[in-house]
């Protein structure tokens, strides 16, 4: 052998004996030991949960599937939402009126009056655009008294472009309020489509309560939700819902809190009300957002039946919002908000001969809606609220001992609001306390054993509101970036892992319109003809449908620098054991697994995996881009290795 081949051999060989150690290092990285004969505490079936407010255009312009906004003409400056459409050559008037209305509650109307030369009337521009998809059936309604002449309505949709995509005529009207009906069949798919409603001929006529509800509403039923969004929140398989809100229910000052017995009975008796969100930010006013509450209690209750969520309504403990006014009822006036929440518990579960839960039986529901969870104030801190949340307690703990009551711990995960609450709520043996956070997706990589050593026999956690914040706390550039979503997924490993102290976790906010948000990251973003899911969703989602029944106990060894989190758990119906692993490092690791305690595996496998781009997002025009992708998995033993890539949420499913 010559010198040179020699040396050229002994090169190879230090090279691969250096390729097989860093092979090696990088194989043996991390090790994952699950102590699958061990099981641990018992999982909350109904952990993972949806949290909806009415943010965002959330739910007018959202989840109530209404496309006519202010259809009752009650917004303070009346015809917003509406223009005046009239030719050079006609002449008439609009004028808003209150005298003998079709409804005291929302006493104002529409009298349209023209002179005939030519169409007069107006136009609704619904909310960011009507959306209308081609020949699908869209139902008009509306109130309307005839004032006087003979002249005919007509009723039409017209594109953004100004092209007619379908039109109907209606006549004989009588003197008496008289609702109208109509179906409008577009012949094209508009986003940015507008509602007319025209005179023809001279005359005068009366309208409110002028209403666009597509056909096609969830479960079809007339007047109810849009189908697109409630399937995104069934396709969650959620345990709980928590509504109205949030802020909303506290409201800028008490006067304009959320009362839930103002959102019931008719829908036309409902009474709008300013949304808080309206005036909140400088940087993204929002002139025309008002609660029309066609998606009121009754609702949400059978939202929550429908998609199999338990429902957790929220209710004012007689504080305003304390970011805005902070404005406190008098204690002696706390009994009113107290009677309040007793009776919420017997519209939802009273015998139909009960005064509440009669009003349930007339609205449809005659079976109670098994209500067993109750929220005391929403995001409120200090003395004021722990004086007020006390009171709550006492009363409902006495009457109701079957509700469990979730108490807040302020709006931070750590500040001086939170430290002040804990041990007061402790001393009063509060059931659940409802934890908030949203923070940079360091946060949530750093806290995965933020729960680890919560006392056991406190009260139970309820991480109510977090999400991963691409730049900052209301910044308008927050984004819904994987990075945050696997990072979301890493702190959800350490809920899941302490699953006997922490009982519930929903992140927020739920939806956004993408034309008229308020607040962002979102879980679910919208438009008015669609849908898309983000990363976060599908952690969520992922979460939800792979959550076990017991947690098992485990080791995760890797190096100190590591992003690297872990979960175990076992579903006892199909003996399957769940392994949960986050890898929010910009390599690929192996993990050297180990399923101590099984005497044999099936080697029929699979994984669920959320992988992709830490920036990268998921869009109207890809909505896929970053989504789960299942695949089969081969296994020989209880001991294997397996490579997690880069930036990626795994599910491995084994029985």
């Amino acid at each position: 052998m010559t010198l040179k081949n020699s040396i050229l051999y002994s090169s190879l060989f230090v090279g691969l004996f250096v390729g097989l150690f860093v092979g090696g290092i990088t194989m043996h990285a991390a090790s994952l030991t699950v102590q699958t004969d061990q099981p641990g505490a018992k999982l909350n079936p109904a952990m993972w949960g949806i949290f909806f407010e009415d943010i965002n255009f959330g739910a007018d312009g959202g989840l109530y599937a209404e496309l006519v906004k202010n259809r009752a003409f009650e917004f303070p400056d009346a015809l917003m939402g509406w223009s005046k459409l009239s030719p050079s050559k006609s002449l008439g008037s609009l004028a808003i009126r209150d005298e003998n209305p079709f409804n005291a509650k929302n006493p104002h109307y529409l009298r349209i009056e023209s002179q005939g030369k030519d169409v007069f009337g107006v136009a609704n521009e619904g909310f960011r655009g009507i959306g209308v998809k081609k020949d699908e059936a869209y139902n008009f309604s509306a109130q309307l008294r005839n004032v006087s002449g003979n002249a005919r309505l007509r009723v039409a949709l017209y594109g953004g472009d100004g092209a007619v995509l379908d039109s109907v005529m209606l006549k004989d009207f009588s003197g008496d309020w008289k609702k109208i009906t109509a179906v409008l069949h577009p012949k094209d798919t508009d986003a940015k489509a507008k509602l007319y409603v025209l005179l023809e001929g001279k005359g005068a006529v009366d309208l409110d309560m002028v209403s666009l509800f597509p056909e096609h509403t969830w479960k079809n039923r007339p007047g109810g939700l849009r189908a697109d969004m409630v399937q995104a929140l069934a396709d969650l398989h959620p345990g709980f819902m928590r509504f109205p809100g949030g802020c909303i229910v506290e409201g800028i000052y008490l006067t304009n809190r959320y009362q839930w017995k103002k959102t019931i009975g008719p829908v036309a008796e409902r009474e709008l009300m300013l949304n808080r969100w309206n005036v909140e930010f400088l940087h993204r006013p929002a002139p025309d957002y008002f609660q029309s509450f066609g998606l009121g209690f009754y609702e949400y209750f059978q939202l929550c039946e429908d998609i199999g969520a338990q429902p957790l309504p929220i209710l004012s403990c007689g504080l305003a919002c304390q970011f805005n006014s902070g404005e406190a009822c008098a204690m002696s006036d706390l009994g009113t908000y107290i009677q309040d929440a007793l009776d919420l518990i017997e519209f939802a579960n009273g015998a139909t001969n009960t005064i509440w839960g009669a009003q349930r039986a007339a609205m449809g529901h005659p079976e109670p809606f098994n209500l067993k969870m109750m929220g005391v104030g929403n995001e409120n801190w200090d003395a004021p609220y722990l004086e007020r949340c006390t009171k709550f307690h006492a009363v409902l703990k006495a009457q109701h001992p079957e509700i469990q009551l979730v108490s807040s711990a302020g709006p931070s995960p750590d500040d001086a609001h939170f430290k002040y609450a804990w041990p007061k709520l402790r001393e009063l043996h509060a059931d659940i306390v409802d934890e908030h956070c949203y923070a940079k997706p360091d946060w949530f990589f750093n806290s995965t054993h933020r729960y680890d050593n919560y006392d056991r026999n406190g009260p139970k956690v309820f991480f109510g509101e977090y999400a991963a914040q691409s730049d900052y706390i209301v910044s308008v550039k927050n984004r819904n970036t994987l990075e945050c979503a696997i990072a979301e997924a890493a702190c959800m490993t350490g809920l899941e892992r302490n699953g006997d102290v922490v009982r519930m976790a929903s992140y927020a906010p739920l939806f956004a319109n993408s034309e008229a948000w308020q607040w962002t990251p979102d879980l679910i973003w919208v438009n008015s003809l669609g849908v898309y899911r983000t990363p976060n969703y599908y952690v969520q989602q992922m979460f939800s449908l792979n959550h076990g029944d017991v947690v098992l106990p485990m080791k995760l060894e890797a190096a100190d620098d590591a992003k690297l989190f872990a979960s175990a758990t076992r579903d006892n119906a199909s003996g399957e054991i769940i392994l949960k692993v986050v890898n929010g490092d910009n390599a690929p690791v192996a993990v050297q697994l180990n399923l101590a305690g099984l005497g044999k595996i099936s080697s029929a496998a699979k994984t669920i995996v959320l992988a992709g781009e830490p920036r990268g997002e998921n869009s109207f025009a890809a909505p896929q881009k970053i989504s789960p992708k299942e695949t089969a998995l081969n296994i020989s033993s209880p001991e294997f290795q397996h490579e997690f890539p880069a930036n990626s949420f795994t599910i491995i499913r084994l029985k």
